[in-house]
């Protein structure tokens, strides 16, 4: 199973250390085996429940994955590698519907938002010294937010909803906090908690948000951060709704010492309204990307937040990056200024072919989710039959080992490149392949 190598250890935090210590030395490599629970606690002359420990950790480290009876093996990639690398070759013919990007058909073009920052430029270039907001953008970014009911609190601006996540949970954190996260959910997200030295604790989601019940788990347990997905949760397609965000606002009120973060990196391409949970504890950040509804390539977010919160990220920002190139925030403010995306439009566009293909499935008898954003989740049975079972019919979905920490199997399906007369065959070739009904709930 390890070869030569002797796990050693008494505590649960001294067996995790060796174990990670011997993967980092190469003693142990990727894909392989550990003993099974009670087998480990003979040869260490210790309780089980030490163990299950030890592994617990090495698994919220990301250092092993566990597979119920296949047992646990060392993972086959490190934690800080982006969880996208956990795909498929597509080959030529196969569609590929796994990328989880937008359609290109909806983007809007560029060239005069980015000739109006350079004539900007022309007569303003940013200098050494000068504010990191540009002035227009964060007025547009602060009115945007007064409209959808966003407490008030100054605009930061960072190279993306990753980026800003990254700066808001290292302003308040330190290594070993632990993180309440969705599960299944983003899956760049579920690398950068462990990436930071904290401990992911994952968090079940049905199609409105994040389960009340395990968020307060989450509370009890001692989790000092909570990132949740308002709108279009990815992969799943949830979003909070007025009841659940309630729900979960109630329980935050009792734990003000909890930071909070609203993802709303879908603004500009969904119709349901925003229910965040900002302002409820004493340290809260809300972060909107310009990625989904204007293009990847903009590497823009905006952020608000408390007064200290939203410093400490500036503050960080100037002593690395120093700010986002003015160039593309003024790129933003014409975008804004312009309407240059439709939401209605856009959100209609997208639930079309999202609404067309859970109707599909679930006449075919195959439960799946997706309440909003671009994604359709399908919970599965056997995850890497599923997904070689679609390679072979022609389609390339996303294995939702990308986005799960401990919740059910499942695969992703981007409807971005879908069109109408797509939904049919692709609901034929997932019900050829699937056997298993899915839960209500992700987890």
């Amino acid at each position: 199973m390890l070869g030569e190598y002797r796990i050693t250890g008494k505590g649960a935090s001294g067996i995790a250390a060796d174990i990670e210590g011997a993967v980092g030395a190469g003693a142990l490599h990727p894909g392989d085996s550990l003993p099974p629970l009670r087998e480990l606690a003979r040869e260490l002359d210790v309780n089980p429940n030490t163990v299950a420990a030890a592994y617990r950790l090495l698994r919220d480290r990301g250092v092993i994955e566990t597979g119920g009876r296949r047992g646990s093996r060392i993972r086959a990639r490190p934690a800080t590698a982006p969880r996208d690398q956990i795909r498929i070759d597509v080959p030529d013919g196969v569609r590929d519907i796994s990328t989880g990007n937008p359609d290109t058909a909806l983007l809007p073009s560029l060239t005069a938002a980015l000739a109006a920052a350079a004539r900007h430029h022309a007569g303003a270039p940013a200098l050494y010294g000068g504010p990191p907001v540009d002035a227009d953008l964060a007025r547009l970014a602060r009115a945007g937010l007064d409209t959808d009911g966003v407490p008030g609190g100054p605009i930061g601006v960072t190279s993306g909803s990753l980026d800003a996540i990254e700066r808001v949970l290292a302003a308040h954190l330190r290594p070993g906090d632990a993180v309440a996260v969705e599960d299944p959910g983003w899956g760049s997200l579920l690398d950068l908690v462990p990436a930071l030295g904290l401990r992911p604790v994952p968090v079940a989601v049905d199609d409105e948000g994040p389960v009340a019940a395990e968020v307060a788990r989450a509370l009890r347990g001692g989790a000092r951060a909570l990132v949740v997905t308002d709108r279009g949760q990815n992969p799943t397609g949830a979003a909070l709704s007025a009841a659940r965000a309630r729900q979960l606002r109630d329980l935050l009120a009792a734990h003000r010492q909890v930071l909070v973060i609203d993802d709303d990196h879908v603004h500009g391409l969904v119709d349901l309204p925003l229910h965040c949970l900002s302002g409820v504890t004493d340290h809260w950040a809300l972060v909107r990307s310009t990625a989904k509804a204007y293009g990847p390539d903009l590497r823009l977010a905006v952020c608000t937040g408390d007064t200290v919160t939203v410093d400490r990220v500036r503050g960080r920002h100037r002593l690395g990056a120093g700010w986002v190139s003015h160039l593309l925030q003024r790129t933003v403010v014409h975008l804004w200024q312009h309407d240059a995306v439709d939401p209605v439009a856009t959100a209609r566009s997208y639930g079309e072919r999202r609404d067309a293909l859970l109707l599909a499935l679930a006449e075919r008898g195959v439960p799946a989710h997706g309440r909003t954003g671009m994604n359709v989740w399908v919970p599965v049975p056997d995850e890497t039959g599923a997904v070689t079972g679609l390679l072979h019919r022609g389609w390339a979905v996303s294995p939702g080992a990308r986005f799960r920490v401990r919740s059910a199997s499942g695969v992703r399906l981007t409807v971005s490149p879908l069109t109408l007369a797509d939904i049919g065959p692709l609901a034929d070739a997932v019900a050829a392949v699937l056997h298993g009904a899915g839960t209500g709930r992700y987890g």
